[in-house]
């Protein structure tokens, strides 16, 4: 190899500088995401101790410019580490929320048919769930109707939903056939 090459190929890659404002807007954004975090997720993120404080007194200011330079010192000790475990634990986070709400959507949408459909969804939900218990989901249809024909408050319907809900913890409720 000659001599120009050699230097070619020890050269570093040269990032650009539109490619280190994306970088550096990304990191922020970490920031103000893990600022924004409750105390016990914020417990459960990899955090060092000086990283820890700095976020910790970002959470405690009140004046909006004194939270800015806040904010960017510590996106600025963000860059000093490597943040993808950060951003792994905070997708997490965000991942959970979107299945606890899946969860919710399902065991609402099962309820809302359950009580539309009456006894015909109760054998399609058995049909796929042995673990349901028929009798006690019947009598809560039951009551549901009775207590909207009443207008009382919807006690039993709450309680169907919570039934269909820890169904839906022990093994994800298959899609209602009514949504």
């Amino acid at each position: 190899m000659t001599e120009s090459k050699k230097n070619l190929s020890q050269q570093p890659e040269l990032i650009s500088k539109s490619q280190l404002r994306r970088d550096a807007l990304e990191l922020k954004s970490l920031a103000a995401r893990l600022i924004k975090l409750s105390p016990a997720r914020l417990a459960r993120v990899p955090l060092d101790d000086q990283l820890r404080d700095a976020v910790d007194q970002a959470r405690h200011i009140r004046s909006n410019v004194a939270r800015k330079r806040q904010l960017q010192f510590v996106a600025k000790l963000l860059r000093r580490i490597d943040a993808d475990p950060l951003m792994l634990a905070i997708d997490g986070f965000d991942n959970e929320a979107r299945q606890f709400n899946a969860r919710h959507h399902r065991a609402e949408a099962w309820r809302d048919h359950l009580l539309e459909t009456g006894d015909p969804a109760v054998g399609e939900l058995l049909g796929q769930r042995r673990d349901a218990d028929a009798q006690v989901i019947r009598q809560l249809i039951r009551n549901a109707r009775r207590e909207t024909n009443q207008g009382k408050p919807p006690a039993a319907a709450r309680a169907l939903f919570r039934i269909l809900r820890e169904l839906d913890e022990i093994e994800p409720l298959p899609p209602s056939p009514g949504s």
